[in-house]
């Protein structure tokens, strides 16, 4: 693989996605013809890793079921996400977070289908039905503790230096 480092799991596939996309991507001053490389090899290695996961702890396994996501689904969500300026990309486990300043983006992060999460002030996005198990409320920072984190903002205002 030219451009992806060997991923071990699902997720490192999708940090590892996300920086070469917030680099590469003809938005943000990259080329074409290497997005779609990046995009390319993306979806080949999403095939082999869909369900292969890492917990938080470093351990990975496996799913029993076959996954419903697709790999163009999260390219898709951070190829538009990495466009809005001010946000906080946030992956924890197979879960998007979007948090910083969200409000003028409201209507286009409804319409990606995220949800907003009045007790973590964020925005959250997963492909998978989800089902919650237990009645135990998790904060942000016991999700990132349980499933890992990756952080990166996006564009950010230009400040005019006068």
């Amino acid at each position: 693989m030219k451009w992806f480092n060997n991923p071990q799991t699902l997720e490192d596939l999708k940090q590892q996605y996300k920086r070469l996309a917030m680099a590469h991507h003809p938005d943000r001053g990259g080329n074409t013809k290497d997005m779609q490389e990046i995009n390319g090899e993306y979806n080949q290695l999403f095939q082999q890793l869909k369900n292969i996961h890492k917990a938080a702890n470093g351990t990975t396994y496996t799913t029993a079921g076959q996954s419903s996501e697709k790999a163009a689904d999260f390219r898709e969500i951070i190829d538009i996400l990495i466009r809005f300026t001010g946000l906080n990309i946030e992956i924890c486990g197979s879960w998007l977070w979007i948090s910083g300043d969200t409000k003028p983006h409201k209507e286009e992060l409804k319409q990606l289908k995220f949800r907003w999460s009045q007790s973590k002030k964020a925005w959250y996005y997963h492909t998978s039905p989800y089902h919650k198990h237990s009645s135990k409320t998790l904060s942000l920072d016991e999700i990132r503790d349980l499933y890992g984190s990756e952080t990166i903002k996006t564009n950010q205002p230009l400040v005019k230096i006068v």
